[in-house]
């Protein structure tokens, strides 16, 4: 889901800051930006940002400064100095001019003065790093649990309307008796008009023969169970994502079964406008952990 965060945090000399975005996306996918010299905290800002997040794109960039003192230092090539110190007198006696050596040209030496290496506290880096860190994951989650909260909103609105369409198609599925019956009954009076004698018993057995083929009521038990599934689930606190996600396939199954048992055109078209809600709640589902 998306969101984004910052914190930053101090300790003595220390500080560092963190910026999170994240982005829809079905798998956990980190991009982590360290500072020059900070290489061995990638893994580790990637394994606290795995241990809290189950999916999204996720891009941290990670800033660590140093301001103590004898953190920003210079040392001088003081060997490379007097020996251009020297060249630069013999020159001058070789060509009769009298004259002494500046620091300004000194400075004309690449290299003469470079910054001095010290010694990384990285264990003491890494704990201000982390605590930052773990501060702004906390800001991103509670963004993205906003943005859940509407998702859910608007899952559980659909799914509101995927069992006011299943209550029609109940409703419609339990006249196809009488509609079957209807029908045989007009082809009967279009193919022999009336010099034949109907036998009443003989339609309801043909009526309820068609009616068995097109019984959907087991998967309509089943799409109720799925419902109070997906509700429960949505009303729990573990990760949601993939079983909500497998539910609406198995919904996907029912449905399409239904499809193909019944006949009945206004039917038909109910099942065509549920399995377009459906659709629409797998899409919403991909971005909920």
């Amino acid at each position: 889901m998306t969101a984004y965060a910052r914190a930053d945090k101090m300790d003595g000399s220390v500080t560092a800051e963190v910026e999170l975005r994240s982005y829809n996306s079905r798998f956990l996918d980190a991009n982590i930006k360290v500072p020059h010299g900070y290489s061995r905290f990638e893994e580790k800002v990637r394994g606290v940002i795995a241990a809290r997040l189950e999916r999204g794109r996720v891009e941290a960039r990670v800033v660590i400064r140093n301001e103590a003192d004898e953190a920003i230092a210079f040392k001088a090539d003081t060997a490379k100095a007097r020996a251009y110190g020297v060249a630069l007198k013999e020159a001058a006696k070789a060509a009769g001019i009298d004259a002494e050596v500046t620091l300004d040209q000194l400075l004309h030496i690449n290299g003469l003065v470079v910054p001095k290496e010290i010694e990384t506290d990285f264990d003491h880096h890494w704990s201000v790093a982390e605590s930052c860190l773990v501060e702004a994951l906390a800001g991103l989650d509670a963004m993205r649990a906003k943005e859940g909260e509407f998702l859910a909103n608007d899952l559980r609105e659909r799914l509101d309307n995927v069992e006011a369409a299943l209550d029609l198609i109940e409703e419609g599925a339990g006249a196809l008796p009488a509609i079957y019956r209807e029908r045989l009954l007009d082809r009967i009076a279009t193919l022999c008009g009336s010099t034949v004698e109907v036998d009443e018993s003989r339609i309801a057995q043909e009526a309820a023969l068609l009616a068995d083929r097109s019984d959907i009521s087991e998967e309509i038990t089943r799409v109720r169970s799925h419902i109070l599934q997906f509700r429960a689930i949505m009303a729990g606190d573990e990760e949601a994502g993939r079983k909500l996600n497998f539910l609406l396939q198995e919904f996907n199954r029912e449905f399409n079964t239904m499809g193909s048992k019944i006949g009945k055109a206004e039917i038909a078209h109910t099942i065509v406008s549920v399995k377009s809600e459906l659709e629409k709640m797998r899409e919403q589902v991909q971005n909920i952990e």
